[in-house]
Formats: C-alpha cells, structure tokens, sequence
C-alpha cells in the first residue's frame, strides 16, 4: 500500500526537524528546507526525499514542484518555513519569505493534487487581548508587530487560494523543547541564573504572560490533522495551544526554585521606569557593538496577557497538549539538560537565536560551529602535509581517525572558551595537551605549531563568512585565546625539563605572529595568503 505523500516546507527549521522524525515510518515526505538534512540535524530515511531550496527563489522552487508533481503529486503541503526575528526590525526577509515566498509555494502548489494545505500561523499574530479577554480560534489576526502583519497577509493570501485546494490555518502558542530552543525563554534562563546585576528584575508585576507549548505536543497536534482525512474544513482555523498564558514571574519563581531550592523575591520595575531603562540599554549596547537581547519595542507588551481559549480545537481533533509538558512542568527537565550538557544547551539555542544580535564572542561560537568540520578537515591536511618546508613527524604518525578526535576535542575547547569568555578554560586543556604530548615525544616546536595553524584557519574561514565580525573582534577572541592556550603549554614543557626553544620558522605566509617572546602584540589585521 502506497504512502501518503506529504510536501512539509522549513523541513530544516524547529517544528520540521521533529516532526520528519515522527512522519518518516507512514508517509512519503518531500522536505523542503533552506539547510542540508546534516546541517539542519533532520533524519535521513528511505521515506523522506529531501530538496534544500528556498522558497523565495521561485524558480528554485518551481523545479522541485515540478519533481514532485511529474512523481504523482502529493496530498498534503505543510507550510512551516517563515522568518521571525526578535529585534523589531522590519527585515527584508520578512517580506521576501513570509509574503513571496508563501506566495511561490501556493502559486507553484495548483496541480499537485493537493487535498489539504496547512498554512503554520501564530497566536502572534493577534493583538493582546484586553484584560480578562481570551484569543481564541475566531479572533482576528490584527497584530502590529511585523511578523504579525506578514502572517496577517499570509492568513489572507491562503484563503484566496482555497478556490483550488483545501487549506486550514494553525496558529501556534510560543514553541519550546526539553532544550528551550525558544530566544526570549532562553535568555530569561541565562540571565536568572547568571550573577549579573539585573538577575531578578522584572518589567512592570512579572505579569507579562504568553501560552507555551512543547513541540513533542506540536507534533502530535499535527499527527491529528494529517491522520484524519475529514478534518479540517476548507478556511477552518486552529489553535495548537493550551489554555491560558504563563507569565514570567511564574518562570521566574520556578526556575530559581529548581535550581536553588527558594524563591527568590524579585525586584519588580515599573514601566515608567523599565521603558526608559531598555533605552538606555539599548544605546550604550549600540555604541558597544553588543545589544542586549531586550529591545525597546518589547516594553510595549510589559505586564500585558496573550490568554488563549481553544475549546473549540480541542473539540475538533480529540487533542489536548499533556499537562506533563507543560512549561512549568517541564522547566526541570530543561534545567538538568543545561546544566549536563552545556555545550549542546548553548548549540541549539544559539541556533534557534538566529540573525537576533548576539555578543560578539557568541557569534563568534556559532561561527566557529559552522566552520568546525572546515577547519578541523584543513588542519589534518595541514599537519600531515610532506610538501611544506616543516616536517611535523609526530603528527604524520597520528592515524587519520585519531587526528580528527583531537581536532575536535581542541576546537570544542576553543568554543567553549569563546563563548564563556573564560580562557582558563582553553588553558586548561592546553596544559592536558602539554603534558600528553610531552610524554609522546612531540617538540614544543611541534605543539605550537599546531596551534599557530588552528589560529590561521580558524581566522580565514571566518574571515570568508559574510556574518563574521571584523577581524579585530577575531584576533581578540581566537588569536587572545589560543595565545594564552600556547603559553601554558610552554610554561609546562619549560617545567617537564623539555625543549623550550623557540618553535621554528616556518614559511612566512604560515605564521601570524612570532612566538619568540610571551604576551606577544595583536598582528596586523591581514589574513595571509595560501
């Protein structure tokens, strides 16, 4: 028996990645994202026929419909993939992919023979309710919020569209996983249980509340529609919420409870004051180069309630989301993760930040998270390369498979260095190395030469990306770092009695800076030449 083809559009963004994962088994899905199935973490499987395209190049688009359509169609288009940002800036990508680009898909879709066309709206893209007021499935999406003026018009433009094919609007509560993966939760979590001055201020009563809902309960909302072929009627809109709204002050109360065992009491700004105060954040943040995450328009929507009602929903499908995932219920399990696994904590929620401004050491992180594979490939190339005018004869001795897992344990360090700003932590492993490779026999000459050529490549993959800082901002945070990394590992040769003279000279195009003196100065910002 054939499967039920199903298109799924953002296959490579939050809600796509999970929900391939759940489909895979009884469907035949067409994956379309921006991302390749490795970079995006999307399961690879028989069923799943993957496209990295972008809906806002049409003619992209259109050959991979095309495919699909001389294939025998499909029966279901899913439409996840939109761009939503946090910093209030009407960007050119909010027009080009959530009104052109879900113009292309619907355009493109005539003909595939499709008999449900689900359009991924949100809740905000309505304006908040007044005070004891609810949103519900009948409520207009009359937000003012770019993002909710684009999805206003996507809700307008599907309906047009119903002349062709079925369609039905879901509008989503604010989506998290066990990891966070939300930007404003996340930076709520990293700031309470950071020892930074404004760790327990709240804007206005802590009241400002929004509903949450976990994604494992989104894939199951959308296992419900696309399992029961007479559900949803044409121009119908759902909800995929719980009831009601969570406000920060119960975050924060929950949150500070799991984790120190009290409730700390919080200190609660009133507008008049906290609008005033974001401002002024946000202007000095301009004038360091590092915005904060909180931006002046979020102020309007201080102590303000987005409470949702969907009975009727849950009267349609038979679906409730389970009260277990619910975000408070959750929040231990999202504090265990962090605290377990740092690394991967700070990997999904960096990536879930997206173009939202970050401080320059984490885009900086993310960066060398994309480049990782890169970096790590070129420096076993350049470590066991014969035709330079160095031999490193311990290194050319290391097997293959080996060279990759120490790449990856000193860029991984490197990373995390970065992105804590804590160089002791890079130091730390460069002290572990030192000592290793002492006992191996390897020369100083050879270990910091490594670590020179880690710093070169690191600097000219970054340096190539469009979204890499300038290279002042690079040399501080990756050359700083590894200096302080290659200095320790002197201090431990010096100390194991080992060779301690100055590493060699290698061709002048290898090297940035000059080893022979300590705490050395920046180098010009010049990335040589292959």
């Amino acid at each position: 028996m054939a499967l039920p083809r199903i298109i799924v559009t953002g296959a490579s963004g939050f809600v796509g990645r999970h929900l391939l994962e759940e489909l895979k088994e009884n469907f035949h899905v067409f994956g379309l994202g921006r991302r390749s199935q490795r970079e995006c973490g999307a399961p690879v499987h028989p069923n799943i026929v993957w496209s990295q395209t972008d809906i806002g190049d049409r003619e992209s688009l259109g050959r991979v419909i095309a495919d699909i359509k001389a294939g025998g169609g499909a029966e279901v288009l899913l439409h996840l993939a939109a761009h939503y940002d946090f910093t209030g800036e009407e960007h050119p990508e909010y027009w080009r992919t959530n009104v052109e680009g879900l113009h292309n898909v619907l355009d493109l879709s005539r003909g595939l023979g499709l008999r449900r066309f689900l359009f991924a709206s949100s809740v905000a893209a309505c304006q908040f309710p007044p005070p004891g007021a609810v949103l519900n499935e009948k409520s207009v999406p009359d937000g003012d919020h770019i993002y909710a003026r684009t999805k206003r018009i996507g809700e307008e433009m599907v309906r047009e569209y119903s002349a062709h094919f079925p369609t039905c609007i879901v509008r989503f509560a604010a989506l998290f996983s066990d990891w966070c993966e939300y930007p404003p939760l996340f930076m709520f979590l990293e700031t309470w249980l950071s020892k930074q001055w404004n760790r327990r201020i709240l804007g206005g009563r802590g009241e400002s509340a929004i509903p949450y809902l976990h994604v494992r309960d989104v894939v199951s909302f959308l296992q419900k529609v696309l399992l029961n072929p007479d559900l949803p009627e044409s121009n119908e809109v759902l909800i995929a919420s719980p009831d009601g709204a969570t406000s920060h002050l119960e975050l924060f109360e929950a949150t500070n409870l799991i984790q120190a065992g009290r409730r700390p009491r919080p200190i609660l700004m009133p507008k008049l004051i906290a609008v005033p105060g974001m401002w002024a954040r946000y202007l000095v943040g301009g004038l360091l180069g590092e915005r904060p995450f909180e931006r002046p328009w979020m102020a309007s929507y201080i102590d303000l309630k987005m409470t949702i009602d969907a009975s009727h929903t849950r009267t349609r499908l038979g679906w409730a989301p389970r009260p277990r995932l619910a975000v408070l219920r959750r929040m231990p399990f999202l504090l265990e993760n962090r605290k377990t696994d740092p690394l991967e904590w700070n990997r999904l929620n960096r990536a879930a930040m997206k173009v939202v401004d970050l401080r320059v050491n984490l885009r900086i992180h993310h960066l060398l998270e994309a480049h990782e594979e890169e970096i790590r490939t070129a420096l076993t190339e350049r470590l066991v390369s014969t035709r330079g005018k160095i031999r490193l004869v311990h290194y050319e001795q290391i097997p293959s498979h080996e060279h990759d897992w120490h790449h990856r344990l000193v860029l991984r360090s490197l990373m995390n260095s970065i992105r804590t700003r804590e160089k002791a932590v890079f130091m730390s492993y460069c002290h572990d190395l030192a000592e290793r490779r002492a006992v191996q026999g390897f020369t100083l000459d050879e270990v910091c030469y490594a670590l020179t050529t880690l710093n070169l490549l690191c600097l000219r993959a970054l340096a190539a990306d469009p979204d890499a800082p300038d290279l002042e901002q690079l040399y501080d945070h990756i050359t700083a770092t590894i200096q302080f990394g290659i200095d320790e590992i002197q201090d431990v040769y010096e100390r194991l009695g080992g060779d301690v003279s100055s590493p060699p000279s290698p061709a002048p195009e290898d090297l940035l800076w000059s080893f022979s003196t300590r705490r050395r100065s920046r180098p010009a910002a010049v990335i040589p030449p292959d």
